[in-house]
């Protein structure tokens, strides 16, 4: 067994496991049928999910005993053999919901994407660690492009699109590595044109622009090449909006469409594809301050939301433990994140530091967008919450991807 420099961070493994231990108890209470059984029961989620987290914890053992440099120096080997298992469910996937993103072994499915966002991790770390330097040169960010979006257009035909949206937190690491903020200004201004456009037509967004453009171009007395990008700003945006209605009826599927509708207000459809999230909105509501109580949840006992013990549990959370209960998920999710934070700030080797931003970018955006679905904020992208929704590949993906940095960072004084 490899010696450890540092030891362990104790409080980001006491947070995974309060995570994972309260997100098996709203578990338990969403799948939870007219009578109560065994804990243990692998006919039911909740005694699955207790098998999936017995295995976990065998993970973290095997994570932790591995020499650090291990990760690092087999890193390109990991991310190769995670593209090639992505790439063999054109093949030998079995598909699930529409969405062929599973290999299949009796009854248990095993999902590769969720395996693949380490192995990205790792290999960017790998390639700005080599390169020495921060990522200002094209090439290099070319490159690091790439890197992060081979397995996403692996995974966007399966079709898995919330899966493939997870690759836009690896900019996280990418900004703290010196990346320019031009591409998050682009990427943000992009959106925003899109989303308004929707909203109040390519006219009004257009008339925003351009007066936006014009304070911009007379007030900046700097070098020309401002006046440049502002103009071309302004073009880009214009054309972008008067080209919305056309993406949004012939690029989108149908169900895209109406998720966007019903979430920009524009449709209101309780009992169609609208369904799960007014449910969710219903549970939320319903549970008051203090909750309805552990396995007392009408809404869930009722079984009203689909699925509710994968992407949809914290709608478990919101009727049974509350505003309190809920309050205290987002406060350890939080907490975790400011502790990664501050892990990844203090080490010496740029790889552990771009590893443990990468980290940070994954779970950031799967809590905030999945929280975001569930409470109604965010189209339905079936993206789930970590270490708390119900799935094998998920938790082990997510535990194996906190873990590795967790031994990365007890190794980092001997740098």
């Amino acid at each position: 067994m490899a010696k450890s420099s540092a030891g362990f961070d104790w409080i980001s493994i006491f947070i995974y496991l309060a995570l994972i231990l309260f997100g098996w108890a709203n578990i338990y209470s969403a799948s939870l049928g007219s009578s109560s059984g065994s804990f243990f029961d692998l006919s039911q989620p909740y005694g699955k999910q207790a098998l999936f987290i017995g295995l976990s914890i065998f993970l973290v053992v095997i994570i932790l005993s591995i020499e650090a440099k291990f990760y690092q120096r087999f890193s390109s080997v990991i991310y190769l053999i995670s593209l090639l298992s992505l790439a063999g469910l054109f093949v030998f996937g079995k598909t699930i919901s529409g969405a062929t993103s599973w290999y299949s072994f009796g009854s248990f499915g095993v999902q590769p994407s969720e395996f693949a966002k380490f192995a990205t991790a790792l290999a960017l770390s790998k390639y700005l660690s080599d390169i020495q330097t921060n990522i200002r040169r094209l090439d290099h960010q070319v490159k690091a492009f790439i890197i992060i979006a081979l397995p996403a257009i692996l995974i966007v035909p399966q079709p898995d699109p919330g899966s493939a949206l997870v690759y836009a937190a690896f900019f996280f690491p990418l900004y703290r590595e010196g990346l320019s903020g031009f591409y998050l200004v682009t990427g943000l201004s992009a959106v925003s044109v899109f989303i308004l456009t929707l909203i109040i037509g390519p006219i009004w967004v257009s008339v925003a622009v351009l007066t936006l453009g014009i304070l911009l171009f007379f007030r900046k007395r700097k070098k020309r090449p401002g006046k440049v990008l502002i103009t071309l700003f302004v073009l880009i945006s214009i054309g972008l909006s008067f080209s919305v209605n056309y993406i949004f009826e012939n690029v989108f599927e149908q169900r895209h469409r109406d998720r966007f509708n019903i979430v920009l207000g524009k449709e209101v459809d309780s009992r169609g594809i609208g369904y799960n999230t007014h449910q969710s909105e219903i549970a939320i509501g319903s549970g008051g301050w203090l909750g309805k109580g552990w396995t007392e949840g009408t809404q869930t006992k009722g079984h009203f939301v689909p699925e509710q013990h994968t992407d949809y549990i914290f709608s478990t959370v919101g009727e049974e433990w509350g505003f309190v209960g809920s309050t205290m998920v987002v406060l350890l999710f939080m907490a975790l994140l400011l502790r990664l934070i501050m892990l990844a700030e203090r080490q010496r080797n740029q790889f552990y530091r771009v590893y443990g931003y990468s980290v940070i970018g994954i779970l950031f955006l799967h809590f905030l967008v999945n929280i975001g679905m569930v409470i109604g904020i965010f189209p339905t992208v079936g993206i789930p919450l970590p270490f708390f929704s119900y799935g094998g590949s998920g938790l082990w993906g997510f535990t194996i991807l906190l873990f590795i940095f967790i031994k990365l960072d007890s190794d980092r004084l001997s740098y």
